[in-house]
């Protein structure tokens, strides 16, 4: 069961094969909305890579500054390889979070960055890609709540239709 409210914002992303795969990461970790800066992907969004159609359900929106309307019970998290950060196993995540990552040919800018609540990092020897970083940190989000949803029912209706098997029962 989700707990919180949970948006992305991804700052000028380079390529729509990523926004995509951020997009499915999306729908499976039951994020809220997608938001990102720039003209990268408006230009190539006709290369669209969202296999599970997830835009349909979760809005994914170009906007001019990812730190509008941003409430006050939502928690700015910026993920990027920045100087002291904080490794992403120690951190804890606040229940509403907008989670800003940056483009995998820059950074976050310092003025978002000096808005941010906390400033993590995936502690990983070189960079992950985008949509890699969304995940791992979405995934980090999930193991660490109180209220994570894992049963057969749970995999009965997330996976695919040509997936029946199941584990045996060992004595």
């Amino acid at each position: 069961m989700k707990s919180g409210y949970v948006t992305i914002g991804l700052t000028n992303p380079k390529s729509p094969t990523n926004v995509g795969a951020v997009m499915r990461a999306a729908g499976c970790y039951q994020v809220d909305g997608v938001f990102y800066t720039g003209e990268r992907y408006a230009r190539a969004a006709k290369f669209n890579t969202d296999t599970k159609d997830v835009s349909a359900s979760i809005p994914l929106t170009g906007v001019n500054c990812l730190l509008d309307n941003i409430n006050n019970e939502t928690k700015i998290i910026c993920v990027d390889l920045i100087e002291g950060a904080i490794p992403l196993p120690e951190f804890i995540h606040p229940d509403n979070a907008f989670y800003i990552f940056g483009p995998e040919d820059g950074t976050i800018s310092q003025q978002v960055i000096d808005h941010a609540d906390a400033v993590v990092y995936v502690p990983t020897v070189g960079c992950m890609n985008l949509a890699a970083s969304v995940n791992v940190l979405l995934y980090d989000r999930l193991a660490k709540a109180d209220n994570s949803n894992a049963s057969d029912e749970l995999i009965r209706i997330s996976r695919d239709t040509n997936n029946k098997v199941k584990v045996k029962e060992k004595f």
